[in-house]
């Protein structure tokens, strides 16, 4: 047992408590929190580039993003420690948005929000770590090996985000999921070498 509260534990409070003062007690902190690209370097808003990450657009948006960052941030975070699991949320929340950025950076109407850049950071960081673990997915309740999922995740969010429908940021998901892939390829080289004996042995 750790005597003071894990990162992984402080990031999902801290999400929680502010989505829910933003949805519930006083909505002018998410407009005060969203990230709008038109603005961000004409009015130098980029600590919107972290702040929107902490407000949700509703209950479930808040609910699904947090119970899947509870699944897999534990998990990591014990196995690359706290100060690394938070340089790598705190980068997939701005490095996530970059695409984001300058798809809509004249668009003055454009705004998002959620920690969905962050989370796919995660999520792809845990897929190399743990390549022989299988995921459960609320929308596919069906065991999925972890590198298979990440191939059908990005071909997926390649494919919506040249093809959006909805207020789904796509790029977001696909920004993160590079960037957790990233992180590991730099922080911890070695750890793609499991990855990819994963792989080798279903050759």
């Amino acid at each position: 047992m750790r005597d003071l509260p894990t990162m992984s534990f402080l990031i999902l409070l801290t999400t929680v408590s502010v989505s829910l003062a933003g949805l519930y007690l006083s909505p002018k902190i998410i407009e005060r929190c969203m990230l709008r690209p038109y603005w961000l370097k004409r009015q130098g808003e980029y600590e919107r580039l972290i702040t929107s990450g902490f407000v949700h657009a509703d209950l479930w948006h808040l609910a699904f993003n947090m119970l899947t960052f509870y699944f897999f941030a534990f998990a990591l975070e014990d196995r690359i420690g706290s100060l690394k699991l938070l340089t790598l949320y705190l980068l997939g929340l701005v490095l996530s948005d970059v695409g984001t950025y300058f798809k809509h950076r004249d668009n003055p109407d454009y705004a998002s929000l959620g920690a969905s850049g962050a989370i796919s950071a995660v999520l792809f960081a845990y897929i190399v770590y743990f390549p022989d673990r299988h995921l459960f997915l609320l929308f596919f309740p069906v065991p999925v090996p972890a590198p298979i999922f990440a191939i059908a995740y990005l071909a997926y969010t390649y494919y919506s985000a040249r093809h959006p429908t909805g207020r789904i940021n796509h790029d977001a998901h696909l920004g993160g999921a590079l960037t957790g892939l990233a992180f590991v390829a730099v922080t911890t080289p070695s750890a793609y070498g499991d990855l990819l004996r994963v792989i080798d042995g279903w050759v």
